[in-house]
């Protein structure tokens, strides 16, 4: 195995690192552990960047710790999407944390830097691996990880909310444990790209116990990605948590989009026989109704940071759209909004933040109140963020949804069910621009009687959401290229035989 190979660990191995010296160096040198987890952000996102460089011609590239073989060992598989999730998750973590440490929100305990790459590390461990068992480990490490973060700053509201989290996600994780040991049991394997290749072999009277296991392991991945009607636990979740953590939480959705894009066509796509797309028929209703229910949300919101969650429930719906297409162009279409959808939803969360430190006791409530110092440009950057959160010109969220749309209609399968898209992608938009018009004029435009609140004394808190809108305007300006890239991605995706040849080897086909 020559040198270039090893780059594929780095995701897991760097945050794996800087976890326990961060704890180290907190407690005497606070200076050096944030030094360390800013370093260590800065190392995933040059490592990810070199992956996807290395994955950009179309390479897939298969890591087997321990030199053990597939399927008996544990393999880590680098494509084009896998690439890409690693830059996405690098370039959100840095964020975030620019946005903790600028703001002094990581002073609030003394494990926040730990628990953010033990996070890191369960993020990436799940876009990396090949096989569900690890799938299973890599959601329980960056689970173990939300729940300290989701408590951090303490209050009885995180805590509340963290209670209903954590029970929720054990309820999810004996769900995963159940379906991995049904899909061991009918295959013998959970090696993804070795179980690909023997469920069509299942016999037929297994095959109700196949689809079983297989609607149970997509509805595991449907509660991550808090798809309608397993979403009611994400707003309260989000919407209490910390700015910085809800801002790196904007992906943890994505992880559940991100296991249904690459487990279905793999494990249960065309080479499954008779279980071939089962989950399928479910995917587009329950992508529309969570759709209708974020963005219904977006306008009935009570505050920015519950209106910035309803909108990561209403984007991951349209995003879902796209997915339940399972063609090159839908799903192509999807990747290029899962990034736009991420980057957004991390900007709505940090300005929440920063609107809330500027008003003083009315927080970030969707309603008027004294008249705050610097309201006009924080009002801009809220309506840049709400622009793109919609879907509206000149950002990405319109491009995604224009190329969302085209691909719905072009379907040769879906008869009038583009027509049902259609109107909800356009439905919703409508909404959720009625929505953010109608809490940002409350919020910067309104004021009621009383004294304005202090100005702040530096604009610190202004740096991480100015660089998401930045790279969000980027990924519009590179729209050509990334439209290229993430229909590449979705051509790989919805071809495992190439990824099965390089994972288990010339003999296995």
């Amino acid at each position: 195995m020559n040198l270039s190979a090893h780059l594929a660990i780095l995701p897991i191995l760097i945050p794996a690192l800087a976890a326990p010296l961060a704890l180290l160096a907190m407690r005497r040198r606070r200076g050096l552990g944030v030094a360390m987890a800013l370093v260590s952000c800065l190392a995933l996102l040059a490592a990810a960047l070199a992956l996807m460089a290395g994955a950009g011609d179309g390479t897939i590239t298969s890591y087997a710790l321990g030199d053990w073989p597939a399927p008996f060992g544990i393999v880590i598989v680098v494509d084009r999407l896998a690439a890409a999730m690693l830059v996405l998750t690098a370039v959100l973590a840095l964020i975030a944390l620019l946005h903790a440490v600028l703001t002094g929100a990581d002073m609030k305990g003394w494990h926040f830097h730990p628990l953010f790459q033990f996070q890191l590390m369960g993020l990436n461990g799940a876009f990396l691996t090949g096989d569900l068992f690890n799938l299973f480990v890599f959601f329980e490490v960056l689970l173990i990880a939300s729940y300290g973060l989701m408590l951090h700053g303490q209050g009885p509201a995180r805590l509340k909310a963290g209670v209903q989290y954590v029970v929720v996600n054990l309820v999810g994780s004996a769900l995963f444990l159940i379906a991995l040991g049904m899909l061991y049991a009918l295959t013998g394997t959970l090696n993804m790209a070795d179980m690909g290749l023997r469920v069509a072999a299942v016999p037929a009277a297994d095959q109700g116990l196949l689809r079983i296991a297989a609607l149970l392991l997509v509805s595991v991945f449907a509660l991550k990605a808090a798809l309608a009607p397993l979403h009611l636990w994400l707003v309260r979740t989000y919407a209490v948590a910390t700015p910085a953590v809800a801002a790196l939480f904007a992906i943890m959705t994505k992880v559940g989009v991100y296991a249904i894009i690459r487990v279905v066509p793999q494990v249960f796509g065309e080479a499954a026989g008779a279980a071939a797309w089962v989950p399928a028929p479910y995917l587009l209703p329950a992508a529309l109704a969570s759709a209708v229910i974020g963005f219904a949300g977006v306008f009935a919101a009570r505050s920015l940071s519950e209106q910035a969650a309803f909108a990561v429930i209403g984007s991951t719906g349209t995003l879902l759209v796209a997915v339940a297409g399972w063609s090159a162009a839908s799903l192509g279409a999807a990747l290029y909004y899962l990034a736009h959808s991420t980057l957004a939803g991390a900007a709505l969360f940090l300005l929440a933040d920063a609107a809330a430190r500027r008003r003083g006791s009315h927080g970030d409530a969707a309603s008027p109140g004294p008249a705050f110092a610097g309201r006009g440009g924080l009002a801009l950057m809220f309506m840049a963020a709400a622009i793109a959160a919609t879907g509206l010109p000149p950002l990405s969220g319109f491009i995604g949804k224009l190329l969302i749309l085209k691909a719905v209609a072009a379907h040769p399968g879906w008869g009038w069910s583009w027509a049902w898209s259609w109107g909800v992608i356009l439905g919703t938009t409508l909404i959720a621009v009625i929505g953010f018009a109608r809490t940002g004029s409350s919020v910067f435009w309104k004021s009621t009687d009383g004294d304005a609140p202090p100005a702040p004394t530096n604009r610190a808190d202004l740096v991480a959401p100015a660089l998401a809108l930045v790279l969000l305007a980027g990924l519009s300006a590179g729209a050509g290229r990334a439209s290229a890239y993430a229909a590449a991605a979705a051509a790989q995706v919805l071809d495992p035989a190439a990824g099965a040849q390089v994972v288990l080897g010339e003999g296995r086909r």
